[in-house]
Order: C-alpha cells, then sequence, then structure tokens
C-alpha cells in the first residue's frame, strides 16, 4: 500500500512543488459531464431541501436503471451519509468505484465513508491514492469539482492554507465565475481559520450563483455570527426555511440554546436532528455537553461513546464536547476534552488551538502560548493563532508585580504609576469577599490590564473585538483594559477590578459552575454594597424597560446576556441579575444565597439548588416580578414617562406651551430645561429643573437634573448650592470626571485640603493617568501635613514628563527625608541634581541626607562607663 508516503508536513510541501496547485486548472471546464437529465436537477431539489431520503430512493432507481452519470452515486453517497445509513454508503461506494474507477470526487468521499464505517486506517490510504492519481494523471481533473477535490486534498495534508486558496480556490473562481463551487470552498476555508469578514465575503459572491443555497445561508450565519447578530440569524432562518432538516444549521440552533442555557429547547433540536440522524456524531456530543452540565456523569460518558459509535476516533468530538464546556467556564473539564481529542490526533489543530486558550485562562500560560505558536507555525492562515502569537509580544513588555496570592501584569509605565493600588484593591476586596462567602482562595490570582483595547479583546476572546467589556473573568484569571484604551471616557477602573475579583470569589465556590446571571448579579451587587457610586441604579430608560416588554425572567435571564438588542440592553441584563440577587438576600438572606452557590459547586441545577434554599423557580420569577416592578413604579412616582405625544422638535417657547398640558412629563421636562441652557435662560432653566429633582431627586446618569442643576448653579455664580449639588452628583455617580475635578477646584478655594484628597483619589479611580490630579493631590498633601499624599502624588508625577522635574523630585526627597525615608530621599535628590546639577538647597538637602545615612550606618559607639557621672 502506501503507508509510507503520508508524512503531511513534508511530502505535501514537495508534492505542491513538484507539479503546483495550479496546473490541474489549464482548460478548466466546468464540468466533466454535464447531465441534462431533468430528474437529476429534481433530485438535487430534493437533497437541497432536506428530503435525503427520497433523493436517495431516486439516486438507488437510476443507478439499477444503469445511468451513465457520477452524479447519480455521488448524490446517493451524500444522502446516505446525510441520513447516518453508513453500512449502505460502503456499498454504495463499491459500486461507483466500480463504475467510475478515476473519479477523483468518488474517491474523496470514500475517506467519509471508511471513517464512518469504522476505518479511520483506510482513509489515510486515500490520501495516498488521490496523490498518486494527481500525479499520474493530472489531465482527467480539469473540472471545477475536481479541481475542488485537489484543493481540499492538499489542505488535508497540510499545504500552505492561504496557498491552497490562491492556486487552487481563487483560480477556480476566475476560470469558472458561475460556478458557485469555487466560493464556497474558499469561504470554508476561511471560517475554518476565524477569518470571518472573508469568509462573509466569499459566501456572498456564492450567494449571487445560488441564492437559495442553505450552505452558503448556514455559512454566512456562521460569518456573521460574531458581528452582527441580527443578520446572522436572517441568514440561518432562510436556511432553515429552504431545508427544515438541514443539519449544520439545525446544530448551530441547539448551539444558540445551549449558549443561553436554554437546556431543554436544546435538547428539542437535537431530537429533531436524531430523527434525520439518529447516529449524528455533533449532535450526540451536545447530548454530552448537557449531561456533563445536569451533572450524570454516567449519561455523559454514554452520549460521547454513542458520538463516536461510527467514527471512534473522530478528534471532533472531544474538541466539540470541550469547546462547549469551555464557553460554560468550565475550563479545566474543556481542557481535559481537548487532550483527549489530541489522543486521537496530535495533529487537530483546531483542538491544540481550543487547549491554547484553555490553559492560558487556567493562568497556565507557559504551556499556552507554547501550543499557540505551534499552532502558528503549523498553519499562519489562522488568525485566532495569529493574534495569540503577536499578543505574547507585546505582553513580553509587560511588568510583574507580586503580593499577597496575586500575579499583575501590566504596562511597565502604568505598573509605576497605579500598579500599588491594583494590589492594594485586590488584598481588600479578597480578604472581604473571600470572609463573606467563606471561600478560601489556594491558587494565584493572575490579572492582566491591557493598555489596548485589542489586545484584551484577543486575550479574552482570541479576536478584536468586544468593545464593550471592561474585564473578564475565567476564574483564577481576570483580564481588563486599563484606561488608557478606553478612551476620552473611561469607567471606573477600581470598580470594575473589584467586579472581576468578585467573579474569582464565586466562581471559586461553585467550581465554575453558575450561571452567567448569578454571576454577573453578584458581582454587581457587591460592587454597590462596597461603594454607593459604583455598581447600577435605576433610571428613566430602565423604568421603561423594567415596566415594558424588555424583563427577563429569572430562569431565562442568562440568554439576556447572549445577544442583547443594544448596549442598553445588555447593561439592562446586568442590573436586573443584580436586583435579583438583592431580591434573595432581602427575602431569604445572606445565608440561603451562599447555600445556592455551595449546591451549584456540587453539580445541582440552578432551578434546584434556589428551590431548596429560597423557592421554586416559578415563585422566584413571580416574586421578583412583582419586587422589581413596585421599585420600578416607586421611581420618580409623580411623573408622566408616556412619549407619544412628544414634539420631534420644539425650542424652549414650544416646549414650555406643551408642557402646559403635560406638566409632569418628565421627557417634556428634560427638554425643555436643555433648550434652556442651549439658550443660556439660566434663571429659567431653574422652574423645570427644580421640578425633575422633585420627580427624581438621586437620578444622577446622563441627562440627570442634578447635573443641569449644577451647571446652571455656576453659570449664576451660586457657588455654595453647586457645591452641595457636586457632592450628591459625587456620591452617585462612580465615573464623572468633571464633576470630581470642579468640587477639587472648590475645595482647593476652600481650603478643605482633605476634601481635595478625597476628590482627587476619585479621579484617579477613574483615570490615574492623568498628571494634573496627580499634582493637586501633592499639594494637598504637602498643604494638610499629608505626607504620605504628598509622596505618592509627587512620585508619581516624576513619571508624567513634569513641567520642572528638578522641583518635583526635590519636594518628593525632602518629605521622604522627613519621614526618615533616607534612602529613597537620596535617589530622588540625585534626580533633581541630575536636571539641575546647580540646585543649592539640593546640595545642602543631599549632604545632610548623606551624614544621616552615614550616622546610621556607623552609628557612634556608646559612652563608656566611667564617662558616665
Amino acid at each position: 500500500m502506501h503507508q509510507s508516503w503520508i508524512t503531511p508536513a513534508r511530502d505535501s510541501s514537495s508534492l505542491a512543488r513538484s507539479f503546483g496547485l495550479a496546473f490541474v486548472v489549464f482548460g478548466l471546464s466546468l464540468f466533466a459531464n454535464r447531465c441534462e437529465a431533468e430528474t437529476l436537477t429534481e433530485a438535487q431539489e430534493l437533497f437541497r431541501t432536506g428530503d435525503y431520503a427520497k433523493c436517495a430512493e431516486v439516486a438507488a432507481l437510476q443507478i439499477v436503471d444503469g445511468t451513465y452519470s457520477e452524479e447519480w452515486h455521488l448524490l446517493k453517497l451524500e444522502s446516505e451519509l446525510m441520513l447516518g445509513r453508513y453500512a449502505e454508503t460502503a456499498k454504495t461506494l463499491e459500486t461507483a468505484k466500480k463504475k467510475f474507477p478515476n473519479s477523483i470526487r468518488v474517491l474523496w468521499l470514500e475517506r467519509k465513508v471508511h471513517r464512518f464505517n469504522g476505518e479511520s486506517s483506510k482513509s489515510d490510504e486515500v490520501l495516498a491514492e488521490i496523490a498518486a492519481r494527481i500525479e499520474r494523471s493530472s489531465y482527467l481533473y480539469r473540472n471545477a469539482e475536481s479541481m475542488l477535490v485537489i484543493g481540499k486534498f492538499f489542505l488535508a495534508i497540510g499545504a500552505d492554507a492561504k496557498d491552497v486558496r490562491i492556486d487552487a480556490f481563487q483560480v477556480i473562481q476566475q476560470r469558472a465565475p458561475s460556478f458557485a463551487g469555487g466560493y464556497i470552498a474558499a469561504a470554508e476555508l476561511a471560517l475554518s481559520k476565524n477569518d470571518y469578514a472573508l469568509a462573509a465575503e466569499d459566501f456572498q459572491k456564492a450567494l449571487k450563483i445560488e441564492a437559495d443555497n442553505p450552505r452558503i445561508l448556514y455559512g454566512l450565519a456562521r460569518s456573521f455570527e460574531p458581528s452582527d447578530a441580527e443578520q446572522a440569524s436572517q441568514y440561518l432562518n432562510r436556511a432553515l426555511e429552504i431545508n427544515p432538516h438541514h443539519i449544520p444549521s439545525l446544530l448551530l440552533v441547539a448551539e444558540k440554546h445551549l449558549e443561553g442555557e436554554r437546556y431543554d429547547e436544546t435538547e428539542k433540536v437535537l431530537q429533531q436532528i436524531l430523527k434525520i440522524n439518529p447516529s449524528q456524531p455533533k449532535a450526540w456530543a451536545i447530548r454530552a455537553v448537557l449531561a456533563h452540565l445536569a451533572n450524570d456523569p454516567q449519561r455523559e460518558s454514554f452520549c460521547r461513546d454513542y458520538a463516536l459509535k461510527h467514527w471512534k476516533d473522530n478528534p471532533e468530538i472531544d474538541y466539540l464536547i470541550g469547546k462547549f464546556l469551555s464557553r460554560k467556564y468550565r475550563f479545566a473539564e474543556g481542557a481535559a476534552a481537548q487532550r483527549l481529542a489530541l489522543a486521537f490526533d496530535s495533529k487537530y489543530l483546531p483542538a491544540k488551538l481550543q487547549l491554547s486558550n484553555d490553559l492560558l485562562r487556567l493562568g497556565n500560560e507557559e504551556q499556552g502560548w507554547k501550543l499557540a505558536e505551534e499552532v502558528f507555525e503549523a498553519d499562519n492562515y489562522n488568525v485566532v493563532a495569529h493574534n495569540l502569537t503577536t499578543l505574547r509580544d507585546h505582553m513580553q513588555q509587560f511588568r510583574t508585580l507580586k503580593s499577597g496570592g496575586f500575579v499583575v501584569r501590566m504596562d511597565a509605565r502604568e505598573a509605576e504609576i497605579y500598579g500599588p493600588r491594583v494590589l492594594e484593591i485586590l488584598k481588600e476586596a479578597k480578604q472581604a469577599l473571600c470572609e463573606k462567602y467563606n471561600v478560601e482562595l489556594n491558587e494565584t490570582i493572575a490579572v492582566e490590564i491591557f493598555p489596548r483595547q485589542q489586545d484584551f479583546a484577543i486575550r479574552t476572546f482570541g479576536l478584536p473585538g468586544g468593545a464593550g467589556f471592561l474585564g473578564v473573568c475565567f476564574g483564577n484569571v481576570i483580564t481588563m483594559n486599563s484606561p488608557a484604551s478606553q478612551g476620552n471616557s473611561p469607567s471606573n477602573w477600581e470598580a470594575v477590578l473589584w467586579h472581576e475579583f468578585c467573579h474569582v470569589v464565586t466562581l471559586t465556590k461553585t467550581r465554575n459552575k453558575m450561571p452567567r446571571w448569578l454571576s454577573e448579579g453578584i458581582s454587581v451587587y457587591e460592587e454597590g454594597l462596597k461603594n454607593r457610586s459604583w455598581g447600577q441604579s435605576i433610571s428613566p430608560s430602565y423604568r421603561q424597560m423594567i415596566l415594558g416588554e424588555d424583563l427577563t425572567p429569572v430562569s431565562r435571564l442568562s440568554s439576556a446576556f447572549l445577544r442583547p438588542p443594544s448596549s442598553e440592553h445588555l447593561m439592562f441584563a446586568y442590573y436586573e441579575s443584580s436586583l435579583v440577587v438583592e431580591y434573595i438576600v432581602d427575602e431569604y438572606g445572606i445565608d440561603a444565597l451562599r447555600a445556592i452557590l455551595d449546591d451549584l459547586g456540587r453539580g445541582l441545577q440552578i432551578n434546584d439548588a434556589i428551590a431548596r434554599h429560597a423557592a421554586p423557580l416559578e415563585e422566584i420569577d413571580s416574586g421578583f416580578e412583582e419586587f422589581i416592578r413596585e421599585r420600578a413604579e416607586a421611581f420618580a412616582a409623580g411623573a408622566d414617562f408616556a412619549t407619544e405625544n412628544l414634539p420631534e422638535r420644539a425650542d424652549s417657547a414650544g416646549w414650555k406651551a406643551w408642557l402646559e398640558e403635560h406638566p409632569d412629563n418628565f421627557w417634556g421636562l428634560q427638554r425643555y430645561a436643555v433648550s434652556l441652557i442651549r439658550e443660556e435662560q439660566w434663571e429659567a432653566a431653574r422652574e423645570p429643573i427644580r421640578r425633575l429633582l422633585q420627580l427624581t431627586p438621586e437620578f444622577a446618569s446622563s441627562g440627570s437634573p442634578l447635573m443641569m442643576e449644577a451647571r446652571v448653579c455656576r453659570e449664576l455664580g451660586e457657588t455654595d448650592r453647586e457645591f452641595e449639588v457636586l457632592q450628591q452628583l459625587a456620591e452617585l455617580n462612580s465615573d464623572s470626571i468633571d464633576v470630581y475635578r470642579r468640587l477639587t477646584e472648590l475645595c482647593s478655594e476652600r481650603e478643605d485640603w482633605k476634601s481635595v484628597i478625597a476628590n482627587t483619589q476619585r479621579i484617579l479611580a477613574v483615570n490615574p493617568l492623568l498628571p494634573e490630579p496627580h499634582r493637586v493631590l501633592a499639594e494637598a498633601g504637602e498643604r494638610s501635613g499629608d505626607r504620605e499624599a504628598a509622596i505618592r502624588g509627587l512620585q508619581t508625577l516624576t513619571l508624567m514628563d513634569p513641567f520642572d522635574p528638578a522641583d518635583v523630585h526635590f519636594r518628593a526627597a525632602r518629605l521622604l527625608e522627613a519621614e526618615g525615608r533616607i534612602d529613597e530621599a537620596r535617589k530622588q535628590l540625585l534626580l533633581a541634581l541630575e536636571e539641575a546639577p546647580r540646585y543649592r538647597e539640593a546640595h545642602n538637602l543631599l549632604l545632610s541626607v548623606i551624614e544621616q545615612s552615614r550616622q546610621r550606618r556607623y552609628p557612634p559607639p556608646p559612652p563608656k562607663p566611667e564617662e558616665i557621672e
């Protein structure tokens, strides 16, 4: 046989060099044997619309009648494979090979037939036979369909994917522009490499040729899934309208239900698939995942075995099981599944790449990065592998901070500026939250903070994107955007870090076995308990969503995070989840919440855990709905939130007239006030603002009357009232730098240095990379005698290219000397003199510091006894 031939990494490249990928396209014709029979078109239509059994039946009749067209044999093979009639495919294959001994298309399908009949080793022999055919009889394979097989063959033996795309698939597209197969093959190749944009482009070209091809529509759904969920859903629905039995599309529907924790719906779709093909391996793989999530190891093992019943060493099965488990944050279990996949095929790159990501998320960075590099070396077209290896180069420039069971990696400059504060917050959060939830952290927690949003996205998701995420926790690993990556409107990074560390605690307690809504809900809830301005609070838009149609029952709350219609809907999912946690704690106590988490860690389902320690989920759903609706109705209870009759456009006079008939309409009052402020009618603006404050006294988000009141007071010179309003805003808003900055100015004028320090710290909690708050902090510390604050401000300021660095270093040295930190003071003085060598005061202080250092090193001997009177 040909067993000595196949060593893909070497032989595929030598084969490609011997006669090139493009050689078979010379003189390309669209089809070798165009079948004109009307019945073939009808049979292909049966296959396209999902009547596989009828299609196989018609094809069998034609074969028996002795028709001379390989299309009938191929159609019968494809139909039987789709139906899971694997034993029959072997017979069909034998007949086809006898009648068409030179067909490379039949030979290509032979690989799949062997695999699903438990003969994987023979599939390798088929590759060797295809190679021999190409070398020996390339002139036979100049039609488009055969060329597609040759391109796929080169991919199977490890040829460079980009070369295959260019030298095979693109050549087919050029020579046969009306043949959809060339575009489909190129698109599916791009999709397998996570190149979604390129895949979408090729699929759309194919769609122009075959507008009703479910395979193309499914491919488009996959291509748009990461970037445009609505568009993806439209393509998927269209595919299933044409072919309700299209198994890849049904598997995607099941996958979406699985991600949304709609497990009953997942099973229903799997049953649909298994009616078509009772042995469909991917459907059984998903069933194994469902069993794992239900803590049923016996059924999980049964489902996995059934998925491998026919193709016993199929690496895709464990790869899929592991991938779906990892999406449920079961990274250790996911990694174990990928190792099983790689035991079947050590060169199966999807499993190796997924294992790389799993290990990185588990904190096993050395092995994780190594695997990513191996994948990239084997396949430099793989977008995720390329991104990860590039990211690794960037992260090698990071600085590492270690303390108290934490390892923090961040940009070197940022580490000097606010790295100590990161460790301080983590230490505080660990003490507070681990004690509250009875959790002991036995492993080191890694925190990675990225100054570039793209790097954060690649580390977290493998691909650029994820613009709505500030941080992500995988269990023992936290990834975060730094303030540098968030543009002009950064969020409070201290709140984000507290939130993400809370995930560490709850994921550890549950062994990563908790629904997303509960994990997020507890983190947002704990934010609000830590700091009133953190977390989330009700707003006019949230009120409308609660009382409208946007409230999601607790039993389906995780789905609200998956495909939210807007960023506001996503934030509302966080808010609603936090209120569910508040409701459970208020109604049933914190012990009930802890017990629910314990049960989840033992493998119980969320519904059962809640029922054991609180109430059945149906009762929770109804009780929570009443609870949240009461809160919504209590917010601005006297306001009218109707929008039906709002004018589309109006000036202040128009709004004033409209409000005469709608005096308490929130939206009208808000827009009237905005119009008056825009027109600089400060006194007139007081009236609608005053009414808004009566209706919503603690609303502090965008469009808040408190913001408008502060602006009006400032314009009218009412500093005391402005100060009062700004203080209220600062207590309610976690990331309003303008508010904190203005408060700092007013407190400085009043020489209230303690308040100046407090407000600069609020600014630094949002953006510690701004020089000004550090300068103000230093000055306030010096004036108030708070040396620690002054030293912190001055030392950080030295890293930010200050206007007079010598002065900054000298002031820091003076304070350090007064604190007895002699060595640090000497370092600052030397830096000051490096900037200004003739700085007399620095010279004098340096002499003093040197003398103090000498005395510490060589203290005078104690007096002799005779010298003591």
